[in-house]
């Protein structure tokens, strides 16, 4: 009976054990597979966070170029834009050697005829250089009244105008509307082109006080002389 007993007795103790041991063992498997899953997890993020790095590093690199390159641009450009100055300035100053020659020229020349362009036969408008139709038929009127050959005429032709606007405008305007009347001249008279010359003198010679219009619209002119 005692023997039965013991026999009992450990068989029930095994049986209390066995599970224990077994849940231990389950826990341990468990905490080594979620420690698993962490580092790599924590492989992963590291290798995600380099990814991120090198991404920000060729943006950075990108913005470098890309800033660089405008300021390249930026640079070419200033230098095309005093090239084109440049040589807009040195076709000013030709243009106006070339003016002052042919001036030169026309003063050992004699006058012919002359003519203005103003108010009552041609008023130009305040700051265009279009020529009026009364201009027009000035001019042709004095084509016509010349005895000498056209071909063998010398043209100056002097624009003017009033005060009104700036000194600089002003003398492009005087050379505008003087190169109007040398366009007419040539497309409807058949001038030789290299027989005229056109100078501005923009405001500097007014025919009459500027402080009143009807002074003010006889200085917007044009001076035709014709020499030979």
């Amino acid at each position: 009976m005692r023997n039965s007993l013991m026999t009992v007795g450990v068989i029930v103790t095994a049986l209390s054990v066995a599970p224990a041991c077994a849940t231990k063992k389950f826990v341990r498997t468990s905490v080594g597979e979620v420690n698993d899953k962490v580092t790599s997890q924590g492989k992963a993020i590291e290798e995600t966070q380099e990814r991120v790095r090198q991404v920000e590093g060729a943006v950075k690199e990108a913005d470098a170029k890309a800033a660089a390159a405008g300021t390249a641009a930026g640079a070419a450009q200033q230098a095309a834009n005093s090239a084109n100055s440049a040589a807009s300035t040195a076709a000013d100053i030709g243009k106006k050697a070339d003016a002052r020659t042919a001036s030169l020229e026309a003063e050992t020349r004699k006058l012919v005829f002359e003519t203005v362009l103003s108010e009552g036969k041609g008023d130009f408008k305040v700051g265009k250089a279009e020529l009026p139709a009364d201009a027009t038929a000035a001019i042709d009127t004095m084509v016509n009244q010349l005895k000498a050959d056209k071909k063998n005429i010398w043209v100056e032709i002097e624009g003017h105008t009033d005060n009104t606007g700036d000194k600089v405008a002003n003398e492009k305007l005087g050379l505008a509307r003087a190169e109007a009347v040398k366009r007419y001249l040539y497309e409807k008279h058949q001038i030789p082109l290299h027989k005229i010359n056109v100078i501005s003198y923009g405001e500097e010679k007014p025919a009459a006080p500027n402080n009143t219009r009807a002074g003010r619209a006889q200085n917007r002119r044009v001076v035709i002389k014709v020499l030979n």
